[in-house]
């Protein structure tokens, strides 16, 4: 079990009762020291440092994330965990509520978007519960809600490219309310879109995960030659 931002322990404690080992990924040098004194036991293993740069994968495999993570860092946050997804087993988290939205949203939508498809081509996710300022003090300006990410265990389709297929997603929301015939330009001509099924006069939000796979998997065989007229 790993805790991202145990803060002042509100998770932290009644974690470290119930399980025999509990890491934790801190970057505030006083809480770590809070955190050494409150729990000198043996129980809790604390890695001060920041938990966009740490390396999961030291820890294991099969692990279990969990935390109330820092807002103003946790899109990059969760694209660092998907990285050693295949060191994951699941991970619950709570988050600002439009970002848990803008994880979960269906094709159709304006919460969907980069996140979204990045998030669920590798994760099932699922909404748990909606936490309102009240549970917090002192209270913030926002809502918040905790969600529940399981890694796929089969990926369908796969991108053949995950760095073309990022860059694909990356491209056709970089500007939300143009077509894709705008926004993929650089990528694909009209007999892409033909071959593909997709209509170049429709926006990004309008395309499934598959969708963005089906068109970074047709850029990927493609020929050196063929990208370069």
């Amino acid at each position: 079990m790993v805790e991202i931002g145990p803060g002042l322990s509100a998770l932290t404690t009644p974690l470290a009762r119930a399980l025999n080992t509990l890491h934790v990924i801190e970057l505030d040098r006083d809480i770590v020291a809070q955190l050494r004194e409150q729990h000198a036991g043996g129980k809790l293993v604390i890695h001060e440092g920041d938990a966009l740069k740490f390396e999961f994968a030291s820890l294991g495999d099969n692990l279990r994330v969990v935390g109330n993570l820092p807002y103003n860092i946790s899109t990059p946050l969760l694209f660092h965990l998907a990285e050693h997804i295949a060191h994951i087993r699941d991970i619950h988290v709570m988050l600002q509520k439009e970002v848990v939205e803008r994880m979960v949203a269906a094709p159709g939508g304006g919460d969907y978007g980069r996140l979204s498809v990045m998030l669920q081509y590798r994760f099932d996710m699922e909404k748990v519960i909606d936490v309102g300022p009240d549970a917090f003090y002192p209270q913030p300006k926002v809502d918040s809600a905790v969600v529940r990410m399981l890694p796929r265990k089969v990926i369908e389709p796969k991108a053949r490219d995950e760095t073309l297929f990022a860059h694909v997603v990356t491209a056709a929301f970089s500007q939300r309310r143009k077509t894709l015939r705008n926004t993929l330009r650089n990528l694909l001509e009209l007999p892409d879109f033909d071959a593909l099924a997709i209509n170049p006069g429709a926006r990004a939000e309008t395309l499934s995960v598959a969708d963005f796979v089906r068109i970074a998997n047709r850029m990927a065989t493609r020929q050196p030659s063929e990208d370069s007229q």
